[in-house]
């Protein structure tokens, strides 16, 4: 784009800021209720339709890990944490597993962090078998489905693949003791090895009080057309570019680092938070894994995410209309990303703050600590709570088995 048509984008931009600064005048957080069964979901009380039993696990699968790098208490894959923390105290829980419609097996697989805080997944696999080992000795709920009424968090970047880097992640595929139950995951894109059938997809976790701590008044004006802070290229682990994002971040820098309608750079402001809250637009690229924590601040700030991640899975998608508070732009289109922003007409933008500003949409995608009506645990509630009844076709004859034990990488067979 030339730099008349910037200037002519620019003025656009200017109009549109005073533009909807006038329509939310006098009206505090303007909002706008799901329309349909979406709306209805969302709202879906878990409480009474499912009860959960929790195995009592060794500390060595959870507490010891912790309380060994408490890093993991505010890291993007803290889901499994605070599932936990939570299903521990909800009225779900059973201490009776023979009532229960599903077995929950708490194993903090992402919890062995670099020192740089980023999680290491090599062990994950042993840890996990090694977990499912323990339960299908110890009780008899495993063995009579092989997993099938269980359920996992498993919140690596490639769910259950474990791995962070996608071609091997792929070559690895799904743990084969977990072909049966159901995980809870992050990843998810559609039709690829990680992610199998009657998943849930969860958002990484984002730490509540920490966003809670940076809101701005509601009247100052969204200022900013398109932000993004991050990583364009990731040198240290694909050196030869390309791989990374598939390409999609370094077409972002390339293509419009020098647009004064984008705010892009690879610095993290102490006030991230707050320039999220005075942009329009939030792109939310695909990086080594399709999803990233930007997808839940740009919710819960009310800036519009720009999802940039071909066949991604959302979550909670029958719940949340992600197709009417989002936009989404193919990788190969990025090239075009101003001409596809700066042609989405006003009204629909003032639409999609709507939605966004709706509390239920905001209270889904969070793992608040207490647990509130609606948030990311009760979703992940309802999500269950929909698989019932289990099918009776799940339940083996007795002596039966199915899964193959000896399955997989032959280092993810070693004693944990």
């Amino acid at each position: 784009m030339n730099i008349c048509n910037w200037v002519f984008f620019a003025l656009l931009f200017s109009a549109f800021v005073l533009a909807s600064a006038a329509v939310e005048h006098g009206r505090a957080q303007p909002t706008e209720r799901i329309s349909g069964s979406a709306g209805d979901v969302l709202e879906d009380d878990p409480v009474g339709r499912l009860k959960v039993f929790v195995y009592e696990l060794p500390s060595k699968y959870n507490k010891k890990i912790l309380q060994k790098d408490p890093r993991c208490l505010t890291h993007m894959f803290a889901a499994e944490i605070f599932m936990h923390r939570f299903l521990l105290s909800s009225p779900v829980r059973t201490l009776n597993p023979e009532e229960a419609d599903w077995f929950y097996t708490p194993v903090y697989t992402t919890c062995d962090l670099t020192p740089n805080g980023l999680p290491l997944p090599f062990k994950s696999p042993r840890m996990m078998r090694s977990a499912i080992q323990l339960i299908s000795s110890n009780w008899p709920y495993w063995n009579r489905t092989e997993g099938a009424d269980h359920f996992f968090v498993v919140p690596h970047d490639f769910g259950a693949c474990f791995h962070y880097q996608e071609e091997k992640a792929i070559e690895r595929g799904i743990l084969p003791l977990l072909q049966h139950a159901t995980l809870v995951q992050t990843f998810g894109q559609r039709n690829h090895v990680c992610l199998k059938e009657g998943s849930i997809t969860v958002p990484p976790y984002a730490p509540p009080q920490k966003m809670q701590a940076h809101l701005i008044p509601e009247q100052i004006p969204r200022s900013i057309f398109v932000y993004f802070r991050g990583l364009f290229y990731d040198v240290g682990n694909d050196p030869e570019g390309g791989y990374y994002a598939r390409g999609a971040r370094a077409a972002v820098w390339e293509n419009f680092k020098d647009n004064p309608l984008f705010d892009i750079s690879t610095e993290h402001p102490t006030t991230y938070y707050e320039d999220m809250q005075r942009a329009v637009f939030c792109l939310c690229p695909l990086g080594w894994a399709p999803w990233s924590p930007r997808l839940v601040e740009a919710v819960i700030f009310g800036c519009i995410p720009v999802i940039i991640a071909d066949d991604i899975v959302l979550p909670f998608a029958d719940a949340i209309p992600w197709e009417e508070i989002g936009v989404f732009v193919d990788e190969k289109d990025v090239p075009n990303l101003d001409t596809i922003l700066t042609s989405i007409p006003l009204d629909l933008i003032l639409r999609k703050q709507r939605l966004l500003a709706n509390p239920s949409m905001k209270q889904a995608m969070l793992f608040p600590q207490p647990a509130q009506p609606g948030d990311a645990f009760h979703q992940v509630l309802n999500g269950l709570a929909r698989k019932l009844p289990h099918d009776r076709s799940i339940y083996l004859k007795p002596g039966e088995k199915i899964l193959n034990w000896t399955a997989g990488p032959v280092g993810d067979l070693k004693p944990w």
